[in-house]
């Protein structure tokens, strides 16, 4: 039988990585009934916001006299050894949990199971399930809201009405293991070993029994995605299942450092089973063909996959406007002239002639050998992505870290991390960059992650005349 560690703390605020912890609490439960319990103020060696005391009633003056956390961190470790992590909405208390750990040098690690994800799959249509509606609906027991002990009374409740609802370990399980069957798993990968991983981002490496990797993978939570991989049943999980043996991984901090490094590794190692990486395309491109008369020409096209395959592509755009006017800038840089860019659809010379920025390519007065010339310096040009040089400054490995990727001349340089304290200038920033060489992917991946949804800070550099 297992037995559950059911737990809540207070903060000083909603944020693991800059907050700290005020109290905490927890009962453990061997799925009938509390078999131990621990709780304590905690002092957070900094200022509770007003807001915070307003909340939860706990005062600055109640925390003088109470422990570091690194005084009772053992007691901790002690008490929830080989428990199941238990909370309403586990991610917070659990992510609050493990930072104060890594803040000691040490990796706090636990199964998971949340109450509020289990009570939506118990108690359906419910209009919420925030831990202050439930004690409503349910009239759980709650000695005092907000603070630590209250909190897990009420919890403890709410999971036991859970078990008897469900009354399915197997259904506990699943969910623990986050659908993972022992049945699916390597001969020498043990669910406690894939729950070790780092709930971090990062990039990972599964090896076969000689050592050599098999497959490269990144993802913002690395224990979930590896376990992910064993929880299907595809043919790249079987294969998985066949050729594994260890786990290795780099943390990175930086979902875009991760996704360019995992990039660098595919190319570098050629893993088994990911030996081609998959592609990910923007829809638009410019493209490049020779006429008749062997005039080289560009045109503009969202093509299907097999289209795509036949044609010379020069660039990849994730609108049609953008690829018309890189397009557009491509002509007038170089003379081009439109005909032949598919900018003007006219038998008659085009506008840019009559205005003597074309030299008549469109009505064969330059030769073609001539007009060539200056489409492949215009090729060369598209094909440079990045206009400006640039560096993305992200979150780094550490809380006091920050990552650094570095675009120059148009194209990716490399990566590197730095100390906040040492960010004292451009140059320093150059300093910490690890060059490393860029591939066709590189671009495409730096272009997705500034066009998406990213809190990273973009710092452009002057370019020397």
């Amino acid at each position: 039988m297992k037995n559950y560690a059911i737990i809540d703390i207070e903060t000083t605020g909603g944020m693991a990585a800059r907050n700290k912890i005020i109290e905490i609490a927890i009962a453990i439960h061997d799925g009938k009934k509390i078999i131990d319990s621990y709780e304590s103020l905690i002092n957070p060696e900094c200022s509770i916001p007003p807001g915070i005391t307003r909340l939860t009633g706990i005062t600055q003056e109640m925390v003088v006299d109470a422990p570091k956390f690194y005084e009772i961190a053992k007691k901790i470790v002690e008490i929830t050894e080989k428990t199941i992590f238990v909370a309403h909405n586990v991610r917070f208390d659990y992510g609050f949990i493990r930072e104060e750990f890594k803040r000691l040098g040490f990796s706090y690690s636990r199964q998971q199971l949340c109450t509020v994800r289990l009570a939506r799959g118990s108690f359906p249509d419910l209009p919420s399930y925030s831990l202050s509606n439930l004690i409503k609906h349910f009239k759980l027991p709650c000695s005092s809201r907000h603070r630590a002990m209250g909190d897990v009374e009420a919890t403890v409740v709410l999971f036991e009405k859970i078990l008897a609802k469900e009354a399915s370990e197997d259904q506990l399980e699943d969910m623990v293991n986050l659908g993972v069957k022992e049945s699916l798993l390597p001969k020498n990968i043990s669910l406690e070993q894939l729950h070790a991983l780092p709930e971090e981002c990062g990039v990972y490496y599964l090896h076969d029994e000689a050592g050599d990797v098999v497959y490269v993978g990144k993802s913002i939570n690395i224990k979930k995605r590896v376990m992910e991989h064993f929880s299907k049943v595809t043919e790249k999980a079987r294969k998985l299942q066949q050729y594994v043996d260890d786990i290795s991984y780099e943390i990175t901090g930086s979902e875009l450092v991760a996704l360019l490094f995992e990039s660098y590794e595919i190319k570098r190692i050629r893993p088994l089973v990911n030996r081609a990486q998959r592609r990910r395309y923007f829809p638009y491109v410019i493209y490049q063909y020779e006429d008749d008369n062997g005039y080289l020409c560009l045109d503009v096209s969202k093509p299907t996959n097999k289209v795509r395959e036949g044609l010379k592509i020069v660039g990849e755009y994730p609108k049609t406007a953008s690829a018309r006017g890189y397009l557009k800038r491509a002509v007038e840089t170089f003379d081009l002239c439109p005909f032949y860019c598919h900018l003007e659809r006219s038998n008659q010379p085009c506008f840019n002639y009559h205005l003597k920025k074309c030299a008549g390519a469109c009505i064969q007065k330059e030769t073609a050998e001539a007009y060539n010339v200056r489409v492949l310096e215009a090729i060369d040009y598209l094909a440079t992505v990045f206009e400006e040089d640039f560096m993305v400054i992200d979150k780094g490995r550490t809380e006091t870290e920050k990552s650094v990727v570095l675009v120059e001349k148009g194209n990716y340089k490399g990566y590197g991390y730095i100390e906040e304290e040492d960010m004292t200038g451009l140059e320093a920033l150059r300093d910490c960059i690890k060059e490393v060489q860029g591939n066709p992917e590189t671009a495409k991946i730096i272009r997705r992650f500034l066009a998406g949804k990213h809190r990273a800070k973009v710092l452009k550099i002057p370019r020397e005349e």
